[in-house]
């Protein structure tokens, strides 16, 4: 994979550079991607509501699980239409703080939460296959909140882990998260091989401080929202690093659509409290070459039905038609694109 030529991260790490929690995105004379946002999209059994959206995915028939949160953690699925099918893993002993939902080629369901430091992997009946993490004791979850010394990281134990993606293999590969800063593979049957990154923060090359989404494509390369870098970072399967896309804002999570042609959508996300002067320069979502270059982006900071409030989750499956799911006006959206020829250089 070559580098795109719009990268400026080794740059600023020579030069010290200090990075901000939330940087406007560098790239210039990024054409707008049309789109419209399809309105009334999940339809909510009466008394039953969405809390803060925060992962979406769809399975090979379209249909769409968000995982939410509330008073409780929930993992809700729809069909294709947004018709209400059922609830998957009530009561979970793994339910405690939503993070994440995926959906793998053979339509298993896995959920990342946070709050109990465990990624499960639920069969397409919904039963419970595969759990990796182990949830901390309630004292020992306090004390690990509490800003002390981060313990040295475990294969087996996750730290407010927060995505989770596969090689065509079927290796795993978790984003560990907000207590650890790095990336972990297994295999298949859950078998820990290596990791980059360490429990520590940092904002070198191969370092994270909150790797906040992951995404596999075709070849087996990793791409990791490294969001408190204001960066992607890109690893070949073996974890060792291929490229940093820095030019595309916070880079809050990333998906990568299937088929022969992958795209790259990557959301530089207004943050949490949309803070005074964020809407100026937040809120976009990039669609990308898997080799950085910027093809297009779409959205905005807003309310309204088509602006976007802290996007936090993006279906690709179908590189013309992105769902979303939203932390603070808890919904998701489903948006059609409108994609038009644009130059080969643009963004760069």
């Amino acid at each position: 994979m070559r580098r795109n030529l719009t990268c400026h991260v080794v740059v600023l790490l020579l030069c010290g550079a200090p990075l901000f929690a939330q940087a406007r995105a560098k790239a210039q004379n990024v054409p707008e991607i049309p789109y419209e946002s399809v309105p009334n999209f999940l339809k909510m059994p009466a008394n039953l509501y969405l809390g803060e959206a925060i992962g979406v995915a769809t399975n090979s028939k379209g249909h769409v699980f968000v995982y939410t949160r509330s008073a409780n953690t929930r993992l809700f699925e729809f069909d294709q239409g947004g018709t209400f099918v059922r609830e998957i893993g009530e009561g979970n002993y793994g339910f405690e703080f939503a993070h994440a939902v995926r959906v793998d080629p053979q339509d298993n369901i896995w959920v990342v939460d946070e709050g109990t430091n465990m990624v499960i992997k639920f069969n397409p009946e919904g039963r419970v296959v595969m759990v990796l993490g182990r949830r901390p004791e309630a004292v020992a979850g306090v004390l690990a909140t509490q800003g002390g010394p981060a313990p040295p990281a475990e294969k087996y134990l996750l730290g407010r882990p927060t995505d989770v993606a596969w090689d065509l293999q079927g290796n795993i590969f978790v984003s560990d998260g907000y207590v650890n800063h790095r990336v972990v593979k297994y295999s298949k049957d859950g078998r820990f091989i290596r990791q980059v990154g360490s429990e520590r923060a940092g904002a070198e090359p191969s370092q994270f401080n909150t790797p906040h989404g992951i995404a596999v494509d075709a070849q087996g390369n990793v791409y990791v929202s490294d969001r408190a870098n204001n960066r992607m970072q890109v690893f070949d399967n073996n974890l060792v690093l291929r490229a940093i896309y820095d030019n595309i804002g916070v880079s809050w999570t990333v998906c990568i659509s299937p088929g022969p042609h992958q795209y790259l959508f990557s959301s530089n996300s207004n943050p949490n409290g949309n803070a005074p002067g964020t809407w100026d320069n937040t809120g976009e979502i990039y669609k990308m070459e898997l080799d950085g270059t910027i093809l297009g982006r779409f959205g905005h900071a807003g309310k309204q039905l088509g602006g976007f409030q802290v996007v936090h989750a993006i279906d690709c499956r179908n590189p013309n038609e992105i769902i979303v799911a939203e932390i603070e006006s808890w919904r998701v959206q489903k948006l059609m694109l409108k994609p038009q020829a644009v130059g080969a250089s643009a963004g760069r």
